[in-house]
């Protein structure tokens, strides 16, 4: 008998299929492998927060494929971003190796209704080499039918149109099919509406709201195609179903009949993006959609204690409009979620960023926190506060507050009102917003002045008594001459934070932003913000030097970094150590969205309560502030209905106001403030100092209201005041909490120039030294 011959190079080298395993079901817990097993007919996995939903959504997947049910080719899977969808690929290809590749239909809504687009554009009137309009493109288009319609771009801007059309394609509505009740420009919107549609036409065009209503119109007026897409696609699966608007809930129904293979994964106590024309009711109407649907709750948190999921359980429950769930935790340890009254917003600044310092101290570290605001505008504090003390912080989703546009242009007006020798403070706002005054004017300005050794100022003043600019250029920089001078002259008697509102308002700027529909409300907030944070400085000289002080300071971003962001920005993060300030009627829940959706967005403002507590994974902390400073007035606030419908189990109230059991959420609990000696019968902490330094000199009857005094101890930790420079010299030792011993070398103010034995040259206030 002949030994076998030994095995060729090419026969161990060829590929093979990978032999069938069923190893990627292990590690599920029973919910989690039942919604991967039940594949057949229309199901809803009700996926709470942390508890493994992207796990399920691709061990799915992955079974349907290696159970033979179907091929690559004949799955639907749709996410709403590249992100997630790129992710979702990896882990099938990492669960069954390379079959995975073929999943051809596995992307976002518009990347998927493209390629259905790029097959049938001929249906709708383009080629199938049509090209996608990015945004500006948009606003180019809206404003040449603006003009075309003989309407003014600046009460009906480009960007106003072109948003209010993206919000009618996400209703699914076509010029044809538009209500009467939708409309723009005094009765032209349905005009202007179908002329950018024909325009795109033209073009060979489409913008992405267009992927989704073309495939609509192309899926409802033919049915033989709509029926060839629900043969194709044998199993559907749609990730964050409570996110979808009301095409993308269309142009799923068209794909998938009553008794179809169709899975929806989402969370109703995470809808929160209704205000870009997301609809919960989506997901609560499953049901009535796919009768005899399979509901299969996933309730089982990995990423949060017990407490932590208590509260947000708690408080979500109040919401009428859900399909309900509890999450839970074999992890029964942890600390209580903390409730947190201060005094004013400074204070919750400084509350928020000691309690940073602490953590760090104790091994956490500074990626590892993350403070999770409402609204953009309440990260003014935070920032500043930051970076006095030099924690390094990223704010995510955006600049940072002083490096917003709005901000900047702000800073710009004031800059030049007080100097007319800032060049670059009217390079950026002599033509903001739009006063005819072009680029190449500007320029030319620029260029006599350096010629001349001037001001653009001096140039300008120059310029529009000559003939050197057009009439139209001259007139309206004559107007802008006389609007800053007029400003400075007004800035002698007027307060500057009402100099600032005065600017804003006579300037045109507050009109543009209101004209934005998009983000001038955000942007309003942010310059709110501005001008209320302007009234604790003595002057405007002395605000402009405290910003510059914060942007020195400023040395940009770490890799070990404080996460700042808005709620908005934090849903699918997580991070060990959650600060949730601003918890306040007004803020928090937001008065625009009660006024605007009323009990709707209210309850949309819970789900994002209850999304903000659940990014904690060991530690969530909230606060609210009783006082706020409001125009030159202090008011007081009320707490958040959300902290007292947190569940007293799960909380533990603290009050570093003084008003120690005013509220049923509230109760009595020694803070920090009570170790401080008090002083009489009268107030010292630092909100208290600053209501009473704007209400003195004020007629009682242009004084706020009296309410219940709320006696409160404090300690002064800070002042910006530069006034308030100690009996220091040049030379002298100090000692700084965060940066050891040093010596002065020089001094501005209340502000010393240290230099630190370990840390160097520091420029630090000279309330957070002590002499050595």
């Amino acid at each position: 008998m002949t030994d076998p011959s030994p095995p060729r190079i090419s026969d161990l080298a060829r590929a093979r299929p990978p032999a069938p395993t069923h190893d990627y079901l292990s590690g599920l817990n029973p919910e989690q492998r039942e919604a991967v097993e039940t594949v057949e007919g229309p199901v809803l996995v009700l996926a709470g927060a942390g508890t493994g939903k992207t796990r399920v959504l691709t061990t799915r997947l992955a079974h349907i494929l290696a159970t033979g049910r179907a091929r690559p080719w004949e799955l639907l899977a749709v996410t709403f971003t590249n992100k997630a969808a790129r992710e979702m690929r990896e882990r099938i290809t990492h669960l069954i190796g390379p079959s995975a590749e073929g999943l051809r239909w596995l992307g976002t809504f518009h990347s998927v209704a493209a390629q259905i687009l790029r097959r049938h554009a001929e249906l709708v009137g383009l080629k199938s080499t049509f090209t996608i309009l990015d945004t500006d493109d948009q606003e180019r288009v809206c404003k040449q039918l603006l003009e075309a319609a003989n309407l003014d771009t600046k009460r009906w801007t480009p960007r106003s149109l072109s948003g209010l059309i993206d919000h009618w394609k996400n209703r699914g509505w076509t010029p044809e099919k538009l209500p009467p009740s939708e409309d723009f420009a005094n009765g032209k919107g349905h005009g202007l509406y179908a002329a950018y549609q024909a325009r795109l036409v033209s073009l060979n065009a489409c913008d992405f709201g267009d992927l989704l209503l073309h495939n609509l119109t192309i899926l409802s007026q033919h049915a033989d195609i709509a029926e060839e897409y629900r043969r194709r696609f044998r199993y559907i699966l749609v990730d964050e179903y409570q996110d979808t608007n009301v095409a993308q809930y269309l142009w799923l129904r068209l794909l998938t009949s009553s008794t179809g293979n169709v899975c929806c994964v989402g969370d109703d106590d995470q809808s929160i993006y209704g205000w870009r024309g997301a609809e919960v009711d989506n997901i609560l109407r499953f049901e009535r959609d796919f009768p005899g649907a399979k509901v299969i709750r996933l309730e089982r948190n990995y990423r949060s204690t017990q407490h932590i999921l208590g509260a947000a359980s708690g408080l979500i429950s109040a919401n009428k409009g859900r399909l309900g769930k509890t999450l839970w935790t074999e992890d029964s340890t942890g600390d209580k979620v903390r409730v947190r009254g201060v005094w004013d917003g400074e204070a919750e600044a400084r509350l928020i960023a000691d309690e940073i310092e602490t953590a760090r101290r104790t091994g956490v570290a500074y990626k590892d926190m993350a403070v999770l605001v409402r609204a953009s505008f309440q990260m003014r504090a935070f920032e500043e506060r930051f970076v006095m003390l030099a924690i390094p912080y990223t704010v995510i989703g955006g600049p940072r507050f002083f490096e917003r546009a709005e901000i900047r242009d702000a800073h710009a007006y004031l800059r030049l009102i007080l100097s007319e020798d800032d060049d670059l403070a009217f390079e950026r706002i002599v033509n903001v917003p739009k006063r005819g005054i072009g680029d190449t004017s500007v320029q030319k300005i620029l260029h006599i002045a350096r010629v001349n050794g001037v001001s653009a100022m001096a140039a300008v003043r120059e310029l529009i008594t000559s003939d050197e600019l057009q009439a139209r250029t001259r007139t309206a920089l004559s107007l802008f001459v006389r609007d800053i001078d007029r400003w400075r002259d007004q800035g002698q008697t007027m307060k500057h934070w009402e100099l600032t509102e005065a600017v804003l308002e006579e300037s045109g700027y507050t009109d543009m932003q209101k004209a934005d529909r998009a983000s001038g409300p955000a942007r309003l907030d942010n310059l709110k913000e501005l001008t209320q944070s302007m009234q604790q400085f003595d002057s405007l000289t002395a605000y402009l030097e405290h910003v510059s002080l914060v942007m020195d300071l400023d040395r940009g971003e770490s890799a070990d970094s404080v996460q700042v962001m808005t709620l908005h920005g934090a849903k699918g993060l997580e991070f060990p150590l959650v600060f949730l300030p601003g918890w306040e009627e007004g803020v928090f829940p937001s008065q625009r969205s009660i006024d605007e959706k009323g009990e709707k967005g209210l309850e949309e403002e819970r789900r994002l309560a209850y999304v903000g507590v659940t990014r904690a994974k060991l530690d969530a902390r909230i606060s609210f502030a009783a006082n706020r400073l409001v125009y030159g007035r202090w008011t007081s606030q009320l707490p958040s209905r959300f902290v007292d419908e947190l569940p007293f189990d799960h909380v533990e109230a603290q009050s570093d106001t003084g008003y120690y059991g005013a509220t049923p959420g509230m109760k009595d609990a020694k803070s920090r403030w009570d170790e401080m000696p008090t002083f009489g019968s009268g107030y010292s902490s630092p909100g208290w100092k600053r209501a009473q330094s704007f209400t003195a000199g004020q007629a009682p009857s242009a004084r706020p209201a009296r309410h219940t005094l709320i006696e409160g101890d404090g300690r002064l930790v800070a002042t910006a005041d530069p006034k308030a420079s100690g009996a220091w010299t040049r030379g002298e030792r100090v000692f700084h909490q965060k940066f050891g011993y040093g010596a002065i070398t020089a001094i501005e103010g209340n502000k010393l120039v240290v230099a630190f034995e370990k840390a160097g040259e520091k420029k630090v206030i000279d309330t957070f030294v002590e002499k050595a």
